[in-house]
């Protein structure tokens, strides 16, 4: 039986994964005031020994007003090393291989978490750190919605610092560990501002037409290069249909200028830069619902992708890499319901009857009950105890 593409090593620039199955960049929203905390060691840390070849931790900000939240990760000053190195050094002692997410929110900055409402905070937030330092800016002086705060448009002379603390969060993830480095672009943010009609309605050479709405992307995109090791892998994160004017044909194109900047993977969402969430789409009623994206760039634009978007099963995840939809596939809510997706997967592909996927603590004791006579399959594996079929 020949080994499933989605347990088959890939490498990329100097990189090996030992497998194409990774965790997506989600927000824990658990720092303290940027710092990382137990929990993000213990996030990180769990899908590293459930068997995730590559393990992406969350957008962390280039600049403090790119702050979603007050709980959001930074990495704009060399204090927040030393606790990022703590995650990458075990990421990496798992076999895994560490990376990060940077990113700044723009006008979509300055709010309550997620399940508090997500309502725009003032100073007297119980959390609140720094306030004066959190404005909130954009491309244009346009609110993601109605309820929320209008941003201060940046100036053009603003631009080349704002584009320098990339290329610094850059260095910075390299001294703390990390061997892959995604720019976010995506999901209405920053970056994602800039590419839309729909945020960004300047008058100078970084907005109007599409390529200069691309301009601002592309210059973030070649000055994080400049700063990241040439031997190490960058990403870029793209919705890549935001239904507000920023679509597939201009995620091909955004790529194919990418890959001249020295990006090597896309990773291909959506949504965003609306009020109203892609979630909350017809489409995100599917399996897979963004893999077409992922399909269309990588033919197109001749760049390799991940895939992310409801994508559940093992099978699933195979007939992705096997159609050539894809070269990576990237899991969140499905690892957050079962941080050991990657081992599981394994097992119903038949690619690792050893178990050597997680680490010998796990490993040793799993593969032992697998050689033993017991009569049953995993949970995973079946509903219940009075499931018919085996």
């Amino acid at each position: 039986m020949a080994q499933p593409l989605l347990f088959t090593p890939l490498q990329i620039r100097d990189v090996t994964l030992k497998n194409r199955v990774v965790l997506a960049p989600m927000h824990q929203y658990a720092s303290n005031q940027g710092f990382a905390t137990d929990w993000h060691l213990m996030n990180a840390g769990k899908y590293a020994a459930g068997g995730c070849g590559l393990v992406m931790v969350e957008s962390t900000k280039v600049e403090r007003r790119g702050c979603g939240t007050v709980g959001d990760l930074g990495l704009w000053k060399d204090e927040f090393i030393p606790g990022l190195k703590r995650i990458t050094d075990f990421i990496r002692a798992q076999n895994a291989v560490p990376a990060i997410q940077i990113g700044h929110s723009g006008r979509k900055a300055r709010l309550a978490r997620p399940w508090e409402g997500q309502a725009p905070l003032t100073p007297e937030y119980p959390e609140m750190f720094d306030w004066e330092g959190w404005e909130l800016v954009a491309p244009s002086a346009i609110p993601h919605s109605d309820r929320m705060p209008t941003p201060r448009a940046f100036t053009r002379d603003e631009l080349p610092e704002v584009i320098s603390h990339w290329g610094e969060a850059a260095a910075r993830a390299d001294k703390a560990g990390f061997d892959v480095l995604e720019i976010h672009s995506a999901h209405g943010y920053l970056l994602h501002q800039f590419l839309s009609p729909e945020a960004n309605r300047r008058n100078d050479d970084y907005g109007g037409t599409e390529m200069n709405r691309m301009r601002f992307p592309l210059e973030v995109a070649e000055c994080v290069r400049a700063n990241w090791p040439a031997h190490k892998p960058l990403f870029m994160r793209l919705s890549c249909e935001d239904d507000a004017g920023f679509g597939p044909e201009q995620a091909v194109n955004l790529s194919r200028e990418l890959k001249k900047k020295g990006v090597d993977v896309i990773d291909c969402s959506s949504g965003g830069v609306l009020e109203r969430s892609p979630m909350d789409s017809v489409r995100a009623q599917k399996y897979g619902y963004q893999v077409p994206y992922a399909e269309k760039i990588r033919a197109e634009a001749e760049i390799m992708t991940m895939a992310v978007g409801h994508i559940v099963h093992a099978d699933q995840a195979e007939a992705i890499l096997q159609g050539g939809q894809a070269d990576l596939i990237a899991i969140a809510r499905e690892l957050q319901y079962n941080p050991n997706w990657a081992l599981d997967a394994a097992q119903k592909l038949g690619a690792d009857p050893d178990f050597t996927c997680v680490p010998p603590a796990y490993g040793f004791w799993l593969g032992k009950r697998a050689k033993s006579k017991f009569e049953g399959t995993p949970s995973t594996f079946r509903q219940g105890m009075m499931t018919a079929a085996e």
